[in-house]
């Protein structure tokens, strides 16, 4: 079966700190290449510029009894209708009026997050995804999310620590 490689933006959310929920945009946000989200905490020189997350993650956490919405994981963009997690690194995807290409899967969190206090579990470590802004652009809640151009499982932005020490978590 063919995992679905096309789906929309159902939230833009950011916030000027890190650490916390973030606050859905309804007129979008501006994405910066090379940098991520404009005026969001974890925009920056790094591998891990625009955070997504699936909304069926986010109703699986609801399922589970907690009151989430979109960007309660502090997810920049809240996707809906596409695999995410099925994709490999280096995947392009274009969202919106931007390009974008996966750099990491999942996260390590050194610092349980509030939702993790709340819940006794935050799914954003295992089903959020990072990527590199590749070209400047807007992203609106509606937009299309598609992938045009599957990854070959390495991304050039990544460091390799981040990957070994994702490696390192997922066995221990």
């Amino acid at each position: 079966m063919e995992e679905c490689r096309e789906g929309r933006v159902r939230s833009v959310n950011t916030s000027r700190r890190k650490g916390g929920r973030k606050t859905p945009c309804a007129g979008g946000a501006a994405i910066e290449a090379n940098r991520g989200v404009a005026g969001d905490a974890h925009a920056g020189d790094w591998h891990r510029q625009v955070s997504l997350l699936a909304w069926e993650s986010i109703e699986k956490a609801q399922a589970m009894g907690l009151d989430v919405a979109e960007g309660d994981f502090a997810e920049n963009v809240t996707t809906e209708g596409i695999d995410l997690l099925a994709l490999p690194l280096g995947t392009r995807v274009r969202v919106g009026g931007t390009l974008l290409e996966l750099s990491q899967i999942g996260k390590v969190c050194h610092t349980k997050c509030a939702i993790y206090h709340l819940a006794g579990d935050c799914i954003f470590p295992r089903e959020g995804v990072f990527f590199v802004a590749l070209e400047d652009g807007e992203v609106k809640p509606g937009d299309s999310v598609q992938v045009v151009a599957l990854g070959d499982g390495t991304c050039a932005h990544t460091p390799p620590e981040a990957l070994e020490e994702l490696r390192a978590a997922r066995e221990g």
